[in-house]
């Protein structure tokens, strides 16, 4: 099969001419088996389905992440969101999975070993919690979630400013602060912290209570409204995850 090279400019084209200029997510995700071949060295939008919870929440996200990389780096990307379940043999064939949500995360056993196997083979899963609350049903129950596949409760600790996530690209003395945090959303703090489970010298699972899902859910032709971009701790995400 042969590919032709996604600029920036095809790919806005593209979503321009989307029904209704919609985000790429949602309904024209295709599921893992309807994707269709894509390059080994593009980025893929890989997102978590689990069977607990609403995982599909947050359906811009993937527009605005693919925009971003387009407009800062030379990474190739696939132009469509990817759907995967937590189980499925093939989850470790991408090297970034966004997970995301409100309610209670409660892993099956096949899909707990599904995600310990795949943080061991070197996968970066970025859990974002919708609720920016750290006594909210999804932080609690992704925490105890986490606390069971890698074993024990100290299984998120804090990771330090000086991480190298912080510095994959841009330059960042910690995590981003977001606006649904600094409009008292949630718990009424500001993290400045992000906390992961890391194997191996690598960063397997990075979980931030800052909202960011919402954060970067709008249409990617708003983001030139924007005295400041907040999307650009997504390309440090990405680039560490592939690199």
């Amino acid at each position: 099969m042969s590919f032709s090279p996604v600029t920036r400019r095809s790919f806005l084209h593209r979503l321009s001419i989307a029904a209704g200029g919609a985000a790429l997510g949602s309904s024209m995700a295709p599921s893992l088996h309807a994707m269709g071949a894509h390059r080994a060295n593009e980025f893929v939008f890989a997102r978590l389905r689990y069977e607990s919870g609403d995982w599909d929440y947050n359906p811009k996200v993937c527009a605005n992440v693919l925009d971003t990389l387009l407009q800062y780096t030379t990474i190739p990307v696939h132009q469509q969101e990817v759907v995967i379940t937590a189980d499925s043999p093939e989850l470790s064939a991408y090297p970034f999975v966004f997970m995301t949500g409100h309610k209670l995360v409660r892993f099956s056993d096949k899909e707990r070993r599904g995600i310990q196997r795949y943080v061991e083979n070197g996968g970066l899963l970025f859990s974002d919690d919708c609720n920016h609350d750290i006594n909210g049903l999804y932080a609690k129950s992704f925490e105890t979630e986490m606390a069971r596949t890698f074993g024990g409760a100290n299984a998120l600790p804090k990771l330090p400013n000086s991480h190298a996530v912080y510095r994959s690209f841009f330059q960042f003395d910690g995590p981003p602060q977001t606006s649904h945090e600094l409009n008292g959303w949630g718990d009424n703090i500001v993290h400045d912290y992000v906390r992961g489970v890391e194997r191996n010298k690598r960063l397997g699972v990075l979980y931030t209570n800052q909202d960011y899902g919402c954060e970067w859910d709008y249409s990617w032709k708003n983001k030139r409204f924007r005295t400041k971009d907040n999307t650009r701790f997504i390309v440090n995400v990405v680039v560490y995850a592939m690199t």
